[in-house]
């Protein structure tokens, strides 16, 4: 009698973590990975900073992906020698700009990253802020500390949320979902982006305006395009200066969107308040004014996924590589074309 041939069961694709180890039991705890292990053949002991190590050649020669986050070495053309059967690299992370060379690219290899669900943090932070810019919060808590006597109604005319102007420069995955977070509350939203037609910014619920009259007119702003030529210090004194008096800037983009010498001078003569999670450098030295000023909310650069949101990162990775193993392209890819105007 013939013997049967049973089906074999799918090989999986051989991944390596290259990363900061630090960040891996929070990107993935126990359930989630071992659902990665389902879909892929991975060590989670081996988690490589270095791709050139000797120690990790055998692992990274069978590679086909790479799951990255923070503290992944740049992926350039002598980084790839390591790894001539890598054909996809799962960031599970925000930006890929400095992590990916050119020959990644050249080779053809995919690459996915996490950074629509980073942004959802990062809005929810700045929703936050804009909210609370809007109820004066910050300055009454100084008032408040100061007095240990609650406001009277003359002295909160212009507190509250109605009709408040908010302009969002940059459409970027975090200006899109702070859109989304906005719509609910009574509040007149403005829209900077030179990729966005009006159309597209009506759709999304904001009047399209060039920066300087979205600086003008509005009473808080807040920064979310990506850093390239183009942007570098593009707040720069006079656009600053375009600001309202007593209005709010919110940056959780990237420090160097602003003149940081212009803005510190705003905010020491207290013409302007500022809520800044980046600055230029970041952190400030320590004699920075900025650290005391009343009218400056500084935050350790936190916006972004921490503690448990990183869970989030780790689930879209997971997500994407049972998407590969399926056949399936990547749903969050990440295409070379696209980092000329996305961070």
């Amino acid at each position: 009698m013939p013997s049967v041939q049973l089906p074999q069961p799918p090989q999986l694709p051989r991944a390596v973590f290259v990363m900061d180890p630090v960040h891996l039991p929070r990107l993935f705890p126990p359930p989630l990975m071992a659902r990665l292990r389902q879909t892929a053949e991975i060590d989670p002991a081996l988690v490589v900073r270095d791709l050139t190590d000797p120690a990790v050649a055998g692992s990274l020669a069978g590679a086909e992906v790479l799951v990255t986050s923070w503290g992944c070495p740049r992926l350039d053309a002598d980084a790839l020698v390591a790894a001539p059967r890598l054909r996809a690299v799962l960031h599970a992370a925000g930006s890929v700009r400095s992590l990916i060379g050119d020959a990644l690219w050249e080779r053809g290899i995919t690459v996915s990253s996490a950074a629509t669900a980073n942004a959802t943090p990062v809005a929810e932070y700045t929703l936050a802020m804009i909210l609370l810019a809007g109820k004066d919060v910050f300055a009454q808590r100084e008032r408040f500390r100061g007095t240990c006597a609650l406001p009277s109604p003359d002295e909160t005319p212009a507190v509250g949320n109605v009709g408040r102007r908010v302009g969002i420069v940059g459409a970027s995955r975090v200006g899109r979902r702070l859109l989304e977070l906005l719509r609910p509350h009574d509040l007149e939203v403005l829209l900077c982006d030179p990729y966005v037609h009006a159309s597209e910014a009506a759709a999304l619920g904001a009047e399209l305006l060039p920066l300087d009259e979205l600086l003008a007119r509005s009473d808080i702003v807040s920064l979310h395009a990506p850093h390239l030529p183009e942007t570098h210090r593009m707040l720069d004194r006079e656009r600053l200066a375009l600001i309202r008096d007593g209005g709010t800037l919110i940056n959780t983009s990237r420090g160097a969107l602003i003149d940081q010498g212009a803005l510190t001078e705003e905010l020491v003569s207290g013409r302007l308040q500022a809520v800044l999670d980046v600055t230029e450098p970041e952190p400030l030295p320590a004699g920075s004014p900025l650290y005391r000023l009343p009218n400056v909310f500084l935050t350790p650069h936190l916006a972004g996924s921490l503690g448990n949101e990183l869970e989030r990162l780790g689930r879209v990775v997971v997500e994407e590589l049972e998407r590969l193993a399926a056949g399936l392209p990547p749903a969050c890819e990440v295409r070379h074309a696209d980092l000329a105007r996305v961070a």
